[in-house]
């Protein structure tokens, strides 16, 4: 036993000894003109082992052995590997470029083109940074946390939107963002967001299947771009670069808990447990070299269990016994490769499929209401709407080169299926021969891109002109897909109710019909089935010109054809000029478009009330649909924006900051109506000449300018050679208006239902009216540290009090107005880097911060709180552990 323990101590001895080696390599980072790099990550490969060079470019690091590899990687600048040798001096010359053959930065298709030198706004977030210190799990809220410019919170009872959820751009609807993958264009969500959230009325992409373990870097365009990628592109483009990392194994593992219990000024009932909304994460990536080429693979996985806030029953009228984030599963495996096929040329492929089970819980039902059966749910229940969401894509082609011109040959697929069940639910119609699970159909979506694309640099023309040209045909699949005949269906059960004379006594009994379908969602039914395709063809040309080394002009134009409503045509022009090495000033001026997404021209659902004892079908009826037609409804069109921004761009060695201004005018904004009832005294007689209820609809029908400003500033310190300080504020201010609201002939004068008051501040809401971000990275050897504080803005919103009066502030009752104030929240992450594992350790909303409280009764979430600023999960404790061998 003495022999046994003497050879593990000897063995972890030797491991220790290896792993913290006095090897040293010091030196110097520049670019090609001799200016020193800030920021340039060293480190050793396969290890955690790194550090940043100072703001004189210098570094000095500790190595292993004299076989270990050194890289110093520079966003826009091409990577170099070192054999160390047992150097201890080594000055290093990072070329501008990117690595892959190419590539480009998104706003630009000049290959060598960095994202600090476009005419336009980029930014460029470091994912594996920031995973590696952050209390956020997914994308949508690590970019929440990372840029202002980006909005997203969890919703909440707001149907299929608690399982995917919906994030904007500068404040504009969730639609109006176009996601790229390695630069190709990422398929949109089947879900339509309909009730009670964000972006009602809007399709938008799901950012959640992509785990973060699998990207490298993403790339935020904040400048209208439908001249250069097509329709959504209004708010700007988020390009998704994947790793291409080979021969290293790495990987994360992160687990940790909300507090359950709001601080004591919320009106909560108080948990069976301290914590609640439990994350359990681990990810691996790894990267074979295959020759020149790469394949690197990612698995992830995730699961998270559900949080609770629910109202306190002393204070408040209950309507949700269950409120908060859903739980969910997550499963996601993706893929990033290239191999040379020739000199000239090589083949590329990348994609992944995601699966995602979530739980979310509806609105509660009470013991003694028409839409139970007490002798399946005595004390009432809750039902849980259920999704199965399978997202699954892939994208390849040949980059080569062919008479001078950098040739991209390429076609993308990508689908995304949501398929909903409710569970712990039934069917009141069917009384107690009701089932308590349903399947209750769904939806999917199927995109096919092909594209061909040309570049060519002439370098000799003034100081150098890149034009680009290219085609793109793409088609696109809706479909929409019953649920099981319980679901739906009405079979004629009675609802038995005590009535009662003017004293309150008992006086008889009198019935009515029961609810149809699974409480809480109710099924697609045959007739709301469709599948529906559409085709589109683009062409577009796009040059940028240095006229100097300092001016830079660009330009585009782009065409497109689409099979359903016709043709657009969109440009652009962007410049930027150089005052001084490092100041600069940018602007541009575009217009744009977004294209009905297939949902909002097809969606329809048919769900059943009852009006004292009678059926009353109430519909969200499609865009081709009779009703629509009867009621005057035009064809859906094009939406249209005009983008105009300028800023300058300052920096100076450890000092950096960008201002830009922007204003975005958009036309024809397509949204879902309010519910149009056949007492209506202009259309009633149509809907009940149809024997329709009520019904909503989606049209064009608003018009809003957005205005506001980005600022972000940097500053990079190093103290006595080997303490690193980053400082970051970042802002976004933006204010949107709405200016006009037309409805059609017919309907003249209804604007108030057409698209009320509650629905314009649900639109203006889309972002707060400013967000703050401050953060402060510390480093020194192998420890690291970071903080950040971000200020959310006030957010407005009307509340059920709402009694239709017209959009002027002055007109608004302040018991209509659910006001949220200005909220800070405060996170902090502690860490220590061994040689091959990383630990840290952090809170996120360290002081447990909540939105304004507001009466359960008013809210659209039928809980304390709205779905706005930070969310209602309150205080998250984690810890994260990350390996690279």
């Amino acid at each position: 036993m003495i022999t046994k323990f003497r050879f593990t101590f000897l063995c972890l001895l030797s491991f220790c000894v290896s792993a913290f080696a006095q090897n040293k390599l010091s030196g110097k980072v520049s670019d090609e003109s001799g200016e020193a790099l800030i920021g340039v990550s060293v480190f050793e490969k396969g290890t955690t082992n790194g550090i940043a060079t100072d703001a004189n470019g210098k570094y000095s690091i500790k190595y292993g052995s004299p076989s270990s590899i050194i890289v110093f990687s520079y966003v826009g600048y091409i990577p170099q590997e070192i054999k160390a040798e047992s150097k201890s001096e080594l000055n290093i010359t990072l070329k501008q470029g990117l690595e892959l053959k190419g590539a480009e930065i998104v706003g630009s298709r000049r290959l060598n083109r960095t994202a600090t030198e476009t005419a336009v706004p980029v930014d460029i977030i470091d994912v594996a940074r920031i995973t590696n210190v952050a209390g956020q799990v997914d994308i949508n809220q690590l970019l929440q946390y990372a840029a202002p410019s980006f909005n997203s919170n969890k919703q909440s009872g707001a149907d299929g939107a608690d399982h995917i959820d919906p994030a904007t751009l500068r404040g504009l609807g969730p639609d109006q963002t176009l996601v790229l993958i390695n630069g190709k264009r990422r398929h949109q969500s089947s879900l339509i967001n309909i009730f009670g959230s964000r972006g009602r009325g809007n399709t938008g992409t799901d950012l959640n299947s992509i785990p973060a373990s699998a990207i490298d870097h993403i790339e935020i365009l904040r400048d209208g771009a439908s001249a250069q990628y097509g329709s959504d592109a209004i708010a700007g483009v988020i390009n998704i670069v994947l790793k291409s990392n080979v021969n290293e194994f790495t990987g994360d593992f992160m687990t940790g808990a909300h507090t359950a219990e709001p601080p004591s000024e919320f009106h909560t009932l108080k948990p069976a447990n301290d914590y609640d909304g439990e994350v359990v994460q681990a990810g691996a990536n790894y990267g074979a070299s295959l020759g020149d080429g790469y394949a690197n693979f990612t698995l992830d996985y995730q699961k998270q269990k559900r949080t609770n806030r629910p109202s306190d029953p002393a204070l408040f009228d209950i309507y949700r016994n269950q409120f908060g984030d859903a739980a969910s599963e997550n499963f996601s495996l993706y893929f990033n490769s290239s191999v040379p096929v020739s000199e000239k040329a090589e083949a590329y492929a990348f994609g992944g499929y995601n699966y995602r089970f979530t739980d979310a819980f509806a609105w509660s039902r009470s013991a003694d209401e028409d839409r139970n059966i007490p002798s399946i749910y005595p004390n009432g229940f809750d039902p849980h709407i259920q999704s199965v969401i399978t997202d699954k894509s892939i994208s390849a082609g040949v980059k080569s080169e062919l008479n001078g011109w950098n040739m991209d040959v390429n076609n993308t697929f990508g689908s995304n299926r949501f398929h909903f069940y409710v569970d712990g639910s039934l069917n009141a119609s069917m009384l107690d021969k009701s089932p308590t699970h349903f399947d209750a159909g769904g939806f999917q979506l199927m995109q096919n891109s092909t594209s061909v694309n040309f570049s060519k640099l002439y370098g000799s023309l003034l100081k150098g002109l890149n034009l680009a040209m290219g085609l793109e045909h793409r088609i696109e699949n809706y479909q929409i897909f019953a649920g099981d005949e319980p679901s739906y269906k009405n079979y004629g059960g009675y609802y038995v109710f005590n009535t009662y004379d003017s004293l309150g006594n008992v006086n008889g009994q009198d019935s009515t019909l029961r609810p149809a379908g699974s409480q809480g969602f109710p099924g697609f039914q045959p007739g709301n089935v469709i599948n529906e395709s559409r085709t589109n063809i683009g062409a577009y040309l796009d040059a940028e010109l240095d006229i100097t080394k300092a001016f830079l002009v660009s330009g585009a134009i782009r065409f497109e054809h689409y099979s359903d409503f016709g043709n657009t045509t969109n440009g652009k022009i962007a410049a930027r000029y150089k005052i001084a090495k490092w100041l600069s000033v940018r602007g541009s001026y575009s217009t744009g478009f977004r294209a009905p997404s297939l949902a909002q021209l097809y969606y329809n659902t048919t769900f059943t009330d009852f009006v004292a004892g009678v059926a009353i079908d109430k519909i969200i009826a499609s865009n081709n649909s009779p009703i629509t037609r009867t009621l005057g409804i035009p064809k859906l069109k094009e939406e249209n924006s005009t983008n105009i921004s300028g800023g300058i761009t300052f920096n100076a060695k450890a000092f950096s900051l960008t201002i830009d201004a922007y204003s975005i005018a958009i036309k024809d904004r397509i949204v879902l109506t309010g519910a149009f009832y056949d007492d209506d005294n202009v259309i009633g007689p149509d809907l009940q000449k149809l024997n329709v209820g009520a019904a909503q609809f989606f049209t064009n029908a608003v018009n809003t300018t957005t205005t506001g400003v980005d600022a972000i500033l940097t500053y990079t310190a190093t103290f006595a050679n080997k303490h690193i300080l980053k400082l970051s504020l970042a802002g976004n201010f933006n204010k949107m208006t709405i200016d006009k609201i037309y409805t059609n002939a017919k309907l003249k004068d209804k604007e108030d239902v057409y698209f009320g008051i509650r629905e314009q501040y649900f639109l203006m809401a889309s972002a707060p009216k400013s967000k703050i971000n401050f953060t402060i990275d510390y480093s020194v050897g192998n420890f690291f540290a970071s903080a950040k504080a971000v200020q959310f803005g006030k957010v407005e919103l009307i509340n059920w009090n709402d009694n239709g009066d017209k959009i002027v502030d002055t007109q608004v009752g302040s018991n209509e107005l659910d006001t949220y104030a200005a909220k800070m929240t405060y996170d902090l992450s502690l860490g220590y880097r061994f040689r091959n594992i990383s630990l840290t350790l952090g809170v996120a909303n360290l002081t447990n911060e909540y939105p304004d409280e507001h009466d359960p009764a008013l809210t659209e979430s039928g809980g304390n709180w709205d779905a706005v600023q930070m969310g209602f999960s309150g205080r998250f404790s984690f810890l994260r552990v990350g390996f690279k061998f």
